[in-house]
């Protein structure tokens, strides 16, 4: 602690930094990525997502790649929306948020072992009625998504 107290155990949780994606089509549908996650042992509907690698000299370098390598979607249009901290009192990294606007389907997926993907198609319109309904889990992805559509003037403040 600040005071120097010491609490034991305290697990700190250390990983590389994040990126998380919103692609959105010319015909504003969101490029979404549907796979298992063995901790809510459900399969479910997530953005396109990984970790900085070290080829990767900038976070956005890794945005590209990871929607490239998940989806086989790519676009010369990526704008950071913003940085958070998946969880300050236990985890060291950030995770950075794009929006790629105008992507388009280039590649075949290009997946690791451990990943088995099906890719999504889904109207920017339709997953925002649907988020009421879990329609996405994880909290960073709502987070990166809020960016997104703030960037694009569908979320406003006065």
């Amino acid at each position: 602690m600040p005071n120097g107290t010491i609490v034991e155990p305290y697990y700190v949780l250390e990983y590389p930094t994040w990126v998380n994606i919103v692609a959105l089509t010319k015909n504003q549908e969101v490029i979404l990525v549907k796979q298992y996650r063995h901790g809510l042992k459900k399969t479910i509907l997530e953005l396109p997502s990984g970790a900085v690698e070290t080829e990767d000299i900038l976070p956005v370098e890794a945005a590209k790649r990871e929607l490239l390598e998940e989806t086989g979607y790519t676009s010369n249009h990526f704008i950071e929306t913003g940085i958070l901290s998946p969880n300050p009192a236990t985890h060291t990294n950030l995770t950075h948020c794009f929006l790629a606007t105008d992507v388009e389907c280039v590649a075949n997926l290009k997946l690791d072992i451990t990943e088995h993907i099906d890719v999504v198609l889904l109207p920017i319109e339709r997953l925002i009625k649907n988020i009421d309904n879990g329609i996405l889990l994880q909290t960073l992805h709502i987070s990166s998504l809020f960016f997104a559509l703030r960037k694009l003037g569908k979320v406003q403040f006065s």
